[in-house]
């Protein structure tokens, strides 16, 4: 057995809020994770002669040369993977050993909608053999990941894999470490406790907006954590959903922030497979062609900058990938079988209900083509028929004169004021635009910079030694209103 990730779970569970302790039995059977060295060593024992068989040597060969080619991809692309000889395998098997129990504990308590002033403040400490680890809110991050459409189970799956974490290399000037889950779905990032506190006191907010907003932009945090080593520091790290997923056919990535100073990155040579994440002034002269979600990206990200700005927060990015359409997906027809599934996909249950005749039922889709309705970008509505065609974009709505009797004209502008659109049919479809031609992956991420003192003095010191020019320091209501001019110039 691998004395890495093989690591036994004997927890104990304390959950306590501010107010009470309490006490809770151990969550048993936990998953052990392998070591991709330990892999290795197999397929190497197989190819020494310790297989005798000949089949299983030429399987153990293939799978040896297929593993090493795809470490090799890694290790060209700014990512590498953790194994036993890593500086964060510890680290990494610690999260992975203390997630297996929190999400354990989410799985065998489902998250309900209706959350209370406990459930925010919740701190859920799990003892293991070398560490404990503290999970923040867990039953608001469970009500989130469920809105999402995400199982615990499949989120676990992820996390808590026996294969190992791979390590991102960023360009990014904080002293984060960023980790991604081998499937590459998920990134953990670590963060001071500053950040953490600012989070988790605005967590209420943040999901009282992705719940009135359910496309909004803003990166997705699933779970807040901390991990207590003895003799060592605290790390504290978030989970949250990658915005580059899938990523296997994206050709180009960006990080913008609307301004000029020190936003140029040196590009990968060319025909070279490394990643790396360029910045404003390498997107200049390009463009987003979306078309017909032109309107409905520009009111989105005007809505969440203005959030944010509510939160006296800058410097945050707008994250940016594309990748070619393959040519059965450009210009591709609706059939009405798929307009109602991706209606379905994209009505969040609990939220504003859609009504069918007088009854409401939540999160429900008309089934009659008659009330199936889809807005031009002009705001007139188009029927949808079995035989009708639609654009593959377009802003989910439905119209007052086609309503059933029984329907609310003050619900319906509610229903489209939440700014929703037609989402595809796509893993982590909230981050996925379909342009003529490209499809766009779109996030906005690292909310935690408030304006404080200290920004307001690096303002002014900026101001001195770049005069004229744009920055990154400014007033929130400046970097609010300055990254909505960069998409509205650099959009079409």
């Amino acid at each position: 057995m691998s004395s890495g990730c093989r690591l036994t779970c004997d927890t104990h569970t304390h959950t306590r809020a501010r107010t009470h302790t309490q006490t809770e039995p151990a969550a048993a059977n936990r998953p052990a994770f392998t070591s991709t060295n330990h892999m290795e060593m197999e397929m190497s024992a197989a190819a020494s002669g310790l297989e005798t068989s000949g089949h299983r040597q030429c399987s153990g060969t293939v799978k040896r040369r297929r593993w090493g080619g795809l470490r090799q991809q890694w290790k060209l692309l700014g990512l590498f993977e953790i194994d036993q000889q890593h500086e964060f395998y510890s680290l990494t098997c610690m999260m992975k050993e203390g997630l297996a129990a929190a999400t354990q504990s989410t799985t065998d308590n489902a998250p309900t909608n209706e959350l209370s002033d406990d459930d925010f403040r919740l701190e859920t400490t799990q003892i293991h053999k070398d560490f404990t680890m503290e999970t923040f809110a867990g039953p608001v991050f469970a009500s989130l990941r469920s809105s999402l459409g995400m199982t615990e189970q499949e989120y676990q799956q992820s996390l808590c894999s026996e294969n190992c974490y791979l390590q991102f290399i960023s360009n990014s000037k904080s002293k984060a470490d960023f980790f991604l889950t081998n499937d590459k779905r998920f990134f953990l990032k670590t963060q001071n406790k500053r950040e953490i506190k600012f989070l988790l006191a605005n967590l209420k907010i943040y999901i009282e907006h992705l719940r009135k907003y359910p496309h909004s932009l803003l990166v997705k945090f699933l779970g807040v954590h901390r991990i207590k080593i003895p003799h060592r520091r605290k790390k504290y790290f978030i989970v949250m959903q990658s915005v580059f997923y899938p990523d296997d056919r994206i050709n180009a990535r960006y990080d913008i922030k609307g301004c000029e100073v020190s936003r140029w990155t040196e590009p990968a040579p060319e025909g070279s497979q490394i990643i790396v994440v360029l910045k404003d002034l390498n997107f200049e002269g390009q463009f987003i062609t979306l078309d017909q979600q032109r309107p409905w990206l520009l009111r989105q990200v005007e809505i969440d900058t203005h959030f944010l700005r509510r939160l006296n927060v800058l410097d945050y990015s707008l994250l940016l990938a594309h990748q070619p359409l393959h040519q059965d997906e450009r210009h591709q027809s609706l059939s009405f079988a798929t307009l109602i599934m991706r209606t379905k996909k994209s009505v969040n249950p609990g939220s504003s209900p859609v009504h069918t005749g007088t009854a409401a039922v939540p999160g429900a889709v008309p089934e009659d083509d008659s009330t199936l309705l889809l807005s031009d970008i002009d705001g007139g509505c188009l029927k949808q028929s079995q035989a009708g065609d639609a654009s593959s974009g377009g802003t989910l709505q439905t119209c007052a004169e086609h309503a059933g009797p029984g329907r609310d004209a003050a619900e319906l502008q509610d229903f489209r004021a939440q700014n929703r659109r037609l989402l595809p049919n796509l893993k982590n479809p909230l981050h996925v635009i379909d342009g003529p031609e490209q499809r766009y992956f779109i996030g906005i991420i690292d909310i935690f910079t408030v304006y404080s003192c200290k920004k307001r003095l690096e303002h002014l010191w900026k101001r001195l030694r770049h005069p004229g020019r744009s920055f990154s320091t400014v007033s929130p209501q400046t970097y609010c209103l300055r990254l909505c001019s960069w998409v509205q110039d650099h959009t079409k």
